[in-house]
């Protein structure tokens, strides 16, 4: 599957369900250069997966949502609940094992957990 390009229109519609990794990047940045065949391969090698590119200059308010300060920058969700974020480009192994562990997440757990921080962040 190819990859989407994701903006502040079709975040939230793109996020909702399934697994979806972001990769947050600018045609500037080396080590997103590096990253973007990677991130590429894994997603013709993962169908079931959304993978979708955030171009930081373009979109400068959904990066700042996430607030990026370092890119690239991989972000996680799965069912709509963020479960990863870490600045830096991954190797191929890292990336695959990431894609293994986000698909073996019990979900109950991750949804009772994200909800009592929803609650502690609103007090």
């Amino acid at each position: 599957m190819a990859t989407t390009t994701l903006t502040t229109e079709n975040h939230d519609e793109t996020v909702k369900d399934g697994t979806v990794l972001i990769d947050f990047w600018a045609g500037w940045c080396v080590p997103c250069q590096r990253f973007a065949p990677i991130f590429d391969k894994a997603s013709e090698a993962h169908p079931e997966v959304t993978f979708a590119k955030v171009d930081t200059e373009d979109q400068q308010l959904l990066a700042q949502r996430y607030g990026v300060t370092s890119i690239p920058t991989l972000v996680a969700y799965r069912d709509g609940i963020p479960v990863f974020s870490q600045p830096g480009a991954l190797r191929e192994a890292d990336l695959e094992d990431l894609i293994s562990q986000i698909g073996k997440l019990d979900m109950d757990e991750v949804r009772a957990a994200y909800e009592k921080a929803k609650e502690q962040q609103q007090g």
